[in-house]
């Protein structure tokens, strides 16, 4: 087997299973907040899509996806981010893929070039998938800290100009995962020039993007990033994005990648061989999705109720950062042994958070992720209110 498996570090998931072995929970109806797997209703129109076409799964797909998709994909995204007329061609810069996860982990085995040093930046607390494809793909993660005294982004001038050098990636994720945090677009312009200037790719995770609290502040993105700064061939970058969160449509596992033809053109070349073309059935409901926006701005009414709500239950015994987008609270815990909180907090509370240092890793400054936990909100709002008094009063009553 590939020695590189040996690297692999546990999945937050898996830690979390350990931690809660053998602790009997209350009695209370089970409430988990530690997925970010989406609760809300998948829009009927694309339900009734996938019944209207329900006969492809009779023909194989192609790599590259329909034309019809490609075309509904390029213009979400210049209408969402506000690109030149024109600029994203659907052949040339729009690949479909089975949704985030799998083509970040795929892009990354494409990408890397192992005849040299190989070096993959990342947010610090992270997705694990980032660092799980680069020590697959033989590279070496560079943990890139995401403190709340920097509004839970890396410092990008702090990474000295050596480190640089030998970096081939750089992943984004704005809004992010687990903090909520949203990537301005003067960081998105610097990070451009820092590539141009080392030559490394920018990977932008881009799938909390239509989850947002301010109805009038949308986050930018690396693409509408590029096209303020007149780069319409997308250079070094690309962004990924995903159905799962804006659509409630996680086991659709429907999404694309977008940016620099240069990029795209091998990596379609990899998934031809990958063979992981997106069902037909499948991308003839994505293209329902793509083309509408009422269920995702009624999305987001939802999950503003939900923070809304949640924060003024937990803000009087908890500490977090304001978001602005995603569905995630990122809150300190009191006496700051986040594995103990979310532990004791299951036995007694049958609540299931995350604990943050599963989602980070130490460096020299710390454990970013230690002494917080991640609460998905992405139950109704009924249960998640339910779990933010369940929390509040753990809280209270051992204060």
């Amino acid at each position: 087997m590939n020695p590189d498996l040996d690297a692999l570090k546990p999945y937050p998931f898996e830690k979390l299973a350990a931690l809660k072995a053998g602790v009997t929970p209350s009695a209370s109806s089970p409430i988990a907040l530690s997925i970010g797997e989406p609760r809300h209703a998948p829009p009927a129109a694309v339900l009734d899509a996938m019944r209207r076409f329900e006969g492809e799964v009779a023909r194989y797909p192609a790599t590259a996806g329909l034309p019809e998709l490609r075309d509904a994909i390029a213009r979400w995204a210049s209408r969402r981010y506000a690109l030149p007329p024109g600029s994203l061609d659907p052949e040339r810069h729009v690949l479909p893929v089975n949704g985030t996860r799998e083509a970040i982990f795929a892009f990354v085995q494409a990408a890397l070039d192992r005849t040299r040093p190989a070096k993959v930046a990342m947010p610090n607390p992270f997705y694990q998938i980032y660092e799980g494809a680069t020590l697959l793909a033989g590279g070496e993660p560079v943990y890139l800290d995401c403190p709340p005294a920097n509004g839970c982004l890396p410092d990008l001038d702090a990474v000295p100009a050596d480190t640089w050098r030998d970096v081939q990636l750089v992943f984004v994720c704005s809004p992010g995962n687990p903090t909520g945090a949203v990537t301005p677009l003067a960081e998105y312009r610097k990070l451009i020039a820092l590539a141009d200037e080392h030559d490394f790719i920018i990977a932008s995770d881009e799938c909390y993007s239509e989850l947002y609290l301010d109805e009038h502040q949308p986050p930018a993105g690396l693409l509408e990033a590029c096209a303020a700064m007149g780069r319409d061939d997308y250079r070094r970058c690309l962004v990924f994005h995903s159905l799962s969160k804006r659509s409630n449509l996680p086991g659709l596992r429907s999404g694309f990648v977008a940016g620099d033809a240069e990029l795209i053109a091998p990596f379609k070349r990899y998934r031809t061989y990958h063979g992981c073309a997106m069902p037909l059935t499948t991308q003839q409901a994505s293209i329902v999705a793509w083309g509408d926006e009422q269920h995702v701005r009624a999305n987001r009414d939802a999950y503003r109720d939900k923070f809304a709500a949640v924060g003024e239950i937990l803000a009087p015994v908890m500490d977090f950062p304001t978001p602005r987008a995603s569905f995630y609270l990122w809150p300190a815990v009191p006496g700051g042994d986040d594995e103990a909180f979310a532990r004791d907090l299951f036995a007694e509370e049958h609540v299931t958070v995350l604990p943050g240092r599963y989602m980070s890793r130490a460096g020299e400054n710390g454990d970013p992720g230690a002494g917080r936990v991640r609460l998905a909100l992405v139950a109704e709002i009924e249960a998640t209110v339910e779990a933010a008094y369940r929390i509040r009063r753990f809280i209270e009553r051992r204060a």
